[in-house]
């Protein structure tokens, strides 16, 4: 049971621009007691500019706060108006883009997650979905590309087919980083909870970080409990039991909300409620009359 951090997009309508937040979720043992993050929410555009001076704005607030790590939303560079826009802004990630926001880290001494970022894909039709973390000094440490991709039927609202020009990815995808071991995934993903187990009992990471684009439907519905029930949209924070330790309460401002991790309410909790020692492996289920 990890703190949760997680980025998530709310669209207000088909016609306006979405609304974009961050929620995180963070468990590591460490010899520090504790450790700042800080989670971003802006409405990204359709400009590149104008979204890398508000992250730029975003990162340098975190830094002065204290925050080791900053954790941007799904999208943050680039939102297009319709859908396939991003394919043709993509590029890979030795791109200007990209290493824009690597320099970015490095003039600001603090890591950053970069969720949602449009990746160029193995042809000119397609992109991937990465999640990107760079370290203080602006090293790439680590990518994760979207597993599950959000082809749905938007009840009262629209269909989505993101894998009409998005390539899922294939890897599961944990690392190491000040605030403890990162354990990688983007939006759709947390209604995925083999993910998050594979995540946090075979890759044994400490902080879950849901970097996230709902749409203001399903948003509404489902965000915060979803993330509560990880513990790993509104701007979240959320401690091991389910308590919200930080929280951005408008939700059309840019802005952080920065809290400390506790690492030892995570020993504490994960103590108390031992199910590590108490699931079942997978070859129980296989056996297992249903």
């Amino acid at each position: 049971m990890p703190f949760c951090l997680n980025p998530a997009r709310l669209t207000i309508n088909s016609h306006q621009k979405p609304l974009f937040s961050t929620t995180v979720a963070g468990v590591p043992i460490m010899a520090a007691q504790s450790v700042k993050v800080a989670a971003a929410q802006m409405t990204s555009v359709n400009d590149l500019g104008t979204n890398f001076a508000t992250c730029s704005r975003l990162v340098k607030e975190a830094a002065s706060a204290g925050a080791k790590l900053l954790c941007l939303p799904e999208s943050f560079s680039y939102i297009g108006e319709k859908d396939g826009d991003s394919v043709k802004v993509a590029e890979p990630l030795d791109g200007p883009i990209m290493q824009q926001y690597c320099s970015l880290a490095r003039e600001s001494g603090i890591w950053l997650s970069l969720g949602g970022f449009q990746e160029k894909g193995s042809d000119d039709a397609h992109l991937r979905n990465t999640h990107v973390i760079v370290d203080e000094n602006g090293k790439i440490r680590s990518t994760y590309s979207k597993i599950h991709l959000f082809d749905v039927d938007v009840p009262g609202g629209r269909v989505y087919k993101e894998s009409n020009f998005t390539e899922a990815g294939k890897e599961v995808v944990a690392v190491d980083s000040p605030a403890g071991r990162l354990g990688l995934s983007v939006c759709y993903d947390l209604r995925f909870p083999e993910l998050y187990q594979q995540l946090r009992f075979k890759h044994e990471a400490k902080i879950l970080l849901v970097p996230s684009a709902f749409t203001k439907i399903t948003g509404e519905a489902h965000w915060e409990i979803l993330l509560r029930a990880q513990s790993f949209g509104d701007t979240l924070i959320i401690d091991p039991w389910g308590t919200i330790v930080g929280r951005l309460h408008d939700r059309i401002s840019t802005g952080i909300t920065v809290a400390d991790i506790d690492f030892s309410l995570i020993e504490s909790v994960r103590a108390k409620i031992p199910i590590d020692k108490q699931r079942k492996p997978i070859d129980f289920w296989k056996s297992a009359s249903l």
